[in-house]
């Protein structure tokens, strides 16, 4: 019997995400913007006036704390886990790190435009594109993939957003740019598999 495949990749981000984290509660409070924005977190001035772009990438693996980090952790072992196995090791991680990015730039032009500067970090971005990627997947595969049915998908996505939404604090705008980031790439790369595993196109 052919033993079925683990999603490395979404095991391994999630390592990273800890590690990173733990490293950083060594050395001072990650709860403290201050301190957050010293080892990487995202900041518009610096970003556009200071020329660190890097931040616009670092900040992706940063946590407000400990439920700032598990609340992701979840979400990112959940919805990873589907992804990976139905599309594979470097399109999740393609997924994942451009997402993160698309979600950054969206809120980094949101608050230079509304000159609502703050300090953000966090993998959520990048989490919802791997929710938009998986839509676009359970889309494809004719609104049923697994168990994962596409009207679970959309419930999920709005509900995720309204919670965003209605709650202080939260990045809205990165999630925003990062779901659509996510399911415009899914678009592009995803082929859905048949009976016999090669990938095919989705019919229109």
């Amino acid at each position: 019997m052919r033993q079925k495949p683990e999603a490395i990749c979404t095991v391994a981000l999630i390592v990273i995400n800890i590690a990173v984290f733990l490293f950083l509660s060594l050395f001072g409070d990650t709860e403290d913007a201050a301190f957050l924005l010293q080892h990487g977190a995202m900041y518009e001035p610096m970003v556009t006036q200071g020329h660190e772009f890097y931040r616009i990438f670092t900040s992706m693996f940063l946590h407000f704390g400990i439920s700032h980090l598990l609340n992701n952790m979840v979400l990112l072992g959940a919805l990873g886990w589907n992804l990976e196995l139905e599309i594979g090791k470097i399109r999740i991680l393609l997924i994942y790190l451009v997402s993160g990015i698309g979600g950054n730039l969206l809120s980094l032009y949101h608050g230079i435009s509304a000159e609502t500067y703050a300090v953000s970090a966090g993998a959520s971005g990048a989490i919802f594109g791997l929710m938009g990627a998986l839509l676009y997947v359970v889309i494809a595969n004719r609104g049923m993939l697994g168990r994962l049915s596409g009207r679970g998908m959309l419930v999920m996505v709005m509900l995720s957003l309204y919670f965003g939404l209605t709650s202080s604090g939260v990045d809205n705008w990165a999630h925003i740019g990062g779901l659509i980031s996510g399911f415009v790439i899914a678009v592009i790369l995803y082929r859905r598999k048949n009976a016999h595993g090669p990938y095919i196109r989705p019919e229109a």
